[in-house]
């Protein structure tokens, strides 16, 4: 097979949006691995067909810039004009970012068009979803959390998750945990648990 073939700004096009996606979607379920390994698998091909496809540079400055507004929305302000600005950065960096003659997007206009209309509504849906959900007042009392005990569901460092009391809470270590490791609530910022390992800490698997 031809490799010139699969150098296609379409393909680019769709790599690139779909590592974003997934690399977002890693930002409002931290700890799970599998998405975080798709963004990455999904942004190394992407960065492979970028090496032979003509840049709008400008393009490529929005598109990076407009993961910030996500951050800002997501983990400080909670304000959904920061999704805004996010969004519409995602559509217009990645559809001008492959240069074609004039203000001609190299990207087919209505693989454009279907796929930014999908990626809005899935990240409009779940980012608010999210929003939403970390601003709600909790029904019980967090602070009882404290003491508690409960698994690592993920490997745990600066963030992971862990199973207590019947459900999967963010959580945080002064030092790394492998999962399974049974731990203790030591502390609560927000809705995320500072914990400790109550046995010895197991390895962690090489990657």
């Amino acid at each position: 097979m031809n490799p010139d073939i699969l150098i296609n700004p379409n393909l680019a096009y769709l790599l690139l949006v779909t590592g974003f996606v997934l690399g977002m979607s890693a930002v409002l379920t931290p700890g799970t691995g599998i998405l975080e390994i798709g963004a990455l698998i999904a942004f190394v091909l992407a960065g492979w067909e970028l090496i032979y496809l003509p840049i709008n540079w400008w393009a490529l400055v929005i598109l990076i810039l407009g993961v910030f507004p996500f951050l800002v929305a997501v983990r400080l302000s909670k304000k959904i004009y920061f999704l805004v600005i996010s969004i519409a950065a995602l559509v217009i960096g990645s559809v001008f970012l492959f240069d074609a003659p004039g203000w001609q997007p190299a990207v087919n206009p209505w693989l454009a068009l279907i796929v930014s209309t999908l990626v809005v509504i899935f990240m409009w849906i779940a980012t608010t979803k999210s929003i939403q959900a970390s601003l709600l007042e909790p029904s019980h009392d967090l602070a009882s959390l404290i003491g508690q005990e409960g698994e690592a569901r993920t490997e745990i460092a600066t963030e992971g998750s862990i199973y207590i009391n019947g459900e999967l809470w963010s959580a945080c270590s002064d030092q790394p945990l492998a999962v399974g490791t049974r731990v203790r609530v030591l502390d609560r910022q927000g809705l995320i648990l500072t914990v400790e390992a109550i046995e010895p800490p197991q390895e962690l698997s090489n990657p």
